[in-house]
């Protein structure tokens, strides 16, 4: 059986993730390894905090603390979130660990061996008050083209334009705030993907026709334009070091590697973290490297503006290396999620942050609504009353609504376990079809990566419980005939049974509430095939079961105004 290797985007460390971040890259990748998982398939999900750069030495400097120290503190503190958030990642890991040093450092050494690696000079901003070379993110000065007067050396955050650090007016050190700068000659090591593109073409064109239009364009559109031989150190005191047996120089005056060289290099470091836990047992060149992961498909989860970075730069790093890395099988990227048509900004704090989301509700209201909204073709809008309304409509209303008003009138009129009644008729027989039907359908959708449709079939599952409901009233057949009225309740049992497992993948508390409201031993099924759904008797007559708390509670207007005023609605 295949073995599935799964990655999502590192998030970066700099700060607390906003719901754009969890819905673009980790949340999906986490249900789909949910449901791998379920369905019997070694499963591995790996991902990191993405700890190297620019931003990561400023926002440490901010906080007035070494930004190792700051690292440390900000992965834990992501970490947490996002087991908040239910998030089952197999290893989350650093990109500052040894692991990553030792990786990037061998990946780097044969890139160079394989002459794919070149010293050149370049002409770079020089402050002589720091005592150092500036990378473009450590000048601040006014945009040329706005005005703002804090644009950085690279872009300006206020109108976005692509900026060269000479661009700026009155440019300054982020560091010191000194104007004293001048320009002076260094070296610097550039990847030759130029001497790559055909390579990396003739790979796309071999994996990329299984990719979505999204994935594919972009890549394509990369290639189209031709790729440029790219810098890949930076001078910067936090980052991979330049190995000193390779480029002795350049070790010594302090080079470190791009973060965009290292931070893809961390998906296989953090599996080899996860090995080092328990080397008896693990093996991370198995899911990375030559004959021993032939057997293993790869999976990335991200954005859209990582696409260009995990389609081209990392397979381009890879094939230069000339070793029998493993590359990824199936790109799935997402456009934006928005909030009220503008961006979230982390810098600006626009928008609802995955700890604020916790704060105010349980991870499967998000997780649940972010899934079914997810920006898969084309961007999409967060709005508190398009988040209110999905989840009073298909969690309260329809699952919430059908597991409480099925198992509190069960005990009222039977007592606390499964009641028997009469044998499953042509209602039940329809009823098995119509479920074997939608669970197949939701199958589908799982495996080919359409989360949009995949949540709503699982919808409409929770749906049909209702309708079969509605249809046999059994507070209307107890009046008359008690054992088919039982008959109904089983049957509706037997669906929150099913409810509880097939829904694992996106509402796993609540799905773990529902399973556990029967006491039913041995029962150890990860999943439910369409045939074996058919039957609708997993839970059998005399089972006992309890009553859980409301799965989902409604949002109020009172709700929907607080959280409007909190997090504003469209008007930052």
């Amino acid at each position: 059986m295949t073995r599935h290797l799964i990655t999502s985007a590192l998030p970066y460390i700099n700060g607390i993730k906003h719901l754009g971040n969890m819905v673009g890259s980790m949340l999906p990748a986490d249900v789909y390894a949910r449901y791998l998982r379920q369905r019997g398939h070694e499963t591995l999900y790996i991902c990191a905090t993405d700890e190297h750069g620019t931003p990561a030495e400023l926002a440490a400097k901010a906080a007035g603390l070494p930004v190792d120290t700051f690292c440390a503190g900000q992965h834990d503190a992501q970490k947490a979130i996002y087991e908040g958030f239910g998030l089952r990642f197999d290893h989350f890991g650093r990109s500052s660990s040894p692991q990553n040093v030792e990786i990037t450092q061998r990946i780097a050494r044969s890139l160079h061996a394989n002459g794919f690696i070149e010293e050149r000079p370049v002409r770079q901003v020089y402050s002589p008050t720091d005592g150092r070379f500036l990378p473009d993110r450590y000048i601040e000065g006014t945009c040329p083209h706005c005005g703002y007067d804090k644009a950085r050396g690279d872009q300006c955050e206020n109108c976005t334009r692509v900026l060269d650090p000479t661009d700026l007016l009155e440019p300054r050190s982020a560091i010191s705030g000194s104007s004293d700068l001048e320009v002076r000659e260094t070296k610097h090591l550039f990847l030759l993907q130029s001497a790559l593109a055909g390579e990396v073409e003739r790979w796309i064109d071999e994996v990329g026709e299984s990719w979505p239009t999204l994935s594919s364009s972009i890549a394509r559109k990369w290639l189209t334009e031709g790729l440029q031989d790219r810098s890949i150190t930076r001078d910067l005191d936090w980052g991979v070091p330049v190995p000193a047996d390779t480029w002795p120089e350049l070790a010594a005056e302090g080079k470190v590697f791009y973060v965009w060289f290292d931070a893809p290099i961390e998906y296989i470091a953090a599996t080899k973290e996860w090995a080092d836990q328990a080397p008896q047992e693990r093996d991370w060149q198995s899911w990375w490297y030559g004959e021993a992961a032939a057997d293993v498909r790869y999976t990335e989860f991200m954005a859209k503006d990582n696409v260009p970075f995990h389609t081209v730069m990392f397979p381009a790093t890879q094939l230069g290396t000339r070793e029998p890395w493993k590359k990824v099988d199936q790109v799935k990227a997402f456009n934006w999620l928005t909030y009220y048509g503008g961006k979230f900004s982390t810098s600006q704090r626009r928008g609802v942050f995955t700890d604020a989301a916790l704060e105010i509700l349980p991870a499967d209201y998000w997780r649940y609504f972010l899934m079914a909204q997810a920006p898969e073709s084309d961007d999409t809008s967060f709005t508190w009353e398009v988040f209110a309304g999905t989840v009073n409509k298909d969690l309260a209303d329809i699952l919430g609504n059908f597991v409480n008003r099925v198992l509190s009138f069960s005990r009222k009129r039977f007592g606390d376990e499964v009641p028997a009644g009469s044998a499953a008729g042509e209602a039940e027989a329809k009823l098995g079809e119509e479920i074997a039907g939608l669970l197949a359908e939701y199958e589908e959708h799982l495996e080919a990566l359409r989360f949009r449709k995949a949540a709503q079939t699982l919808r409409a599952l929770w749906s049909a419980g209702n309708s079969y409901l509605e249809e046999k009233a059994p507070w209307l057949e107890i009046k008359t005939d008690q054992d088919a009225a039982a008959l109904t309740l089983r049957t509706a049992m037997n669906l929150i049974h099913l409810y509880s497992v097939v829904s694992e993948p996106f509402v796993p508390a609540s799905a773990r509430a529902m399973r556990q409201a029967f006491d039913l031993p041995g029962d150890t099924a990860s999943w439910v095939s369409p045939e074996q759904a058919r039957a609708l008797d997993s839970v059998p007559a005399g089972t006992p079961f309890t009553v859980p708390p409301v799965l989902f509670a409604k949002i109020t207007e009172d709700d929907l105004e607080a959280f409007k005023e909190r997090f504003g609605a469209g008007d930052a």
